[in-house]
């Protein structure tokens, strides 16, 4: 699995920023993110802020769900952002009206019926 300084260099360029672009997305100067990109340490909320110059979100991900999170955004290379979205709509939409009643709110539990289980 790829380090999570990889992973924002390969989003970087997936969106097609340059490292002096950041400075103009997040307010960080070419150098600071070049540094940062290649052996930075970056704070948690420097992190929350280029996840968002990026256009991209911050996750944690519970081990058990990991396989199933990598196939779901290995299906389409080339989907609309929100292609998932809709799917997680969809997948959520499932829940039945005894579930909802059990207290079971997607705040309580985000993965909740996302992948078949009804933990």
């Amino acid at each position: 699995m790829k380090t999570l300084l990889q992973q924002l260099k390969e989003r970087r360029l997936e969106v097609g920023f340059k490292q002096n672009d950041m400075l103009l997305r997040v307010g960080m100067s070419r150098q600071q993110y070049q540094h940062l990109e290649s052996k930075g340490n970056p704070r948690l909320d420097t992190l929350e802020l280029l996840a968002k110059g990026l256009n991209s979100e911050l996750m944690l991900i519970p081990k058990e769900k990991l396989t199933a999170v990598l196939a779901i955004l290995e299906q389409s290379p080339h989907h609309k952002p929100t292609d998932n979205h809709v799917n997680i709509k969809k997948t959520l939409s499932h829940q039945t009206s005894e579930e909802s009643n059990a207290g079971n709110t997607l705040a309580d539990n985000p993965w909740q019926f996302l992948f078949g289980d009804n933990e």
